[in-house]
């Protein structure tokens, strides 16, 4: 049996959490909503495939603007949580626990999104392209992939060796580092309770694929057209880029 890769850990995500989904990133989630939207031209009605959908963070927003949204993810807590502001918010979603790499159904969605750079952490990239082809198969024909992450070029330009802050009740130390020929990028995290000054650390390997090289999987997936911006507002992808979204179509 495969030994259990880290983001399979929930203990992780109870920890880590609430440090990468903080209030900035749960203020930004309306405004990624409508882009979504947007780009996809989706109305009322559409269904929607938010392919790691955490703890609901873009789901709800999606579910808010009248779509109909199924999240999946593979850590039960994350699923609780999103059901939670599901129930908070008045909106209903259905959540799936399923591992993307295998995840299979017979529903088709007019569009499907991974967001937050949440792809690229798999032992192989024969398992992160199964992501992709999973997803694919989930679209109907005509619909849309809309995938957000950091790629090789923006990992370069905005490159540091560490930093550290406060968030959660926590000092938070980070290392960055180079794997390969940036192949990767490596992330140390520190997290130091305030109040008990407990110390745990958590290091981990994201696997960085160039705006090219990515097109050129998704083509070859069987995507009939793949585009490349620097934000979710169709700016160019150059060297002002905030980030990478590709907008695949079927």
């Amino acid at each position: 049996m495969a030994e259990t890769q880290w983001f399979e850990k929930e203990e992780f995500w109870n920890n880590y959490g609430p440090i990468m989904f903080d209030a900035a990133r749960w203020a930004e989630a309306p405004n990624v909503a409508e882009h979504v939207c947007r780009i996809a031209g989706l109305s009322k009605g559409a269904k929607i495939l938010d392919a790691g959908c955490g703890p609901g963070r873009i789901s709800v927003e999606l579910a808010l603007l009248g779509l109909d949204v199924t999240g999946v993810d593979l850590i039960q807590s994350e699923l609780d949580a999103a059901a939670e502001s599901a129930t908070d918010e008045g909106v209903d979603l259905e959540l799936i626990r399923a591992d993307l790499r295998t995840f299979k159904t017979e529903t088709k969605y007019d569009c499907a999104i991974n967001l937050y750079t949440s792809f690229g952490y798999c032992d192989t990239m024969e398992e992160d392209v199964q992501i992709l082809k999973s997803i694919y198969d989930s679209v109907k024909e005509g619909g849309f992939f809309i995938l957000e992450n950091l790629s090789r070029e923006i990992a370069i330009k905005d490159f540091t060796e560490g930093e550290w802050f406060e968030r959660a009740g926590k000092t938070v130390l980070t290392d960055f580092g180079v794997v390969g020929a940036w192949e990767g990028l490596r992330s140390r995290w520190i997290l130091i309770d305030n109040e008990t000054g407990e110390r745990i650390e958590h290091e981990f390997v994201q696997r960085l694929y160039s705006a090219v090289e990515l097109k050129r999987i998704m083509l070859g997936i069987g995507f009939k057209s793949v585009e490349i911006y620097g934000d979710f507002d169709f700016s160019p992808y150059n060297q002002n880029a905030r980030t990478m979204v590709v907008v695949a179509r079927k």
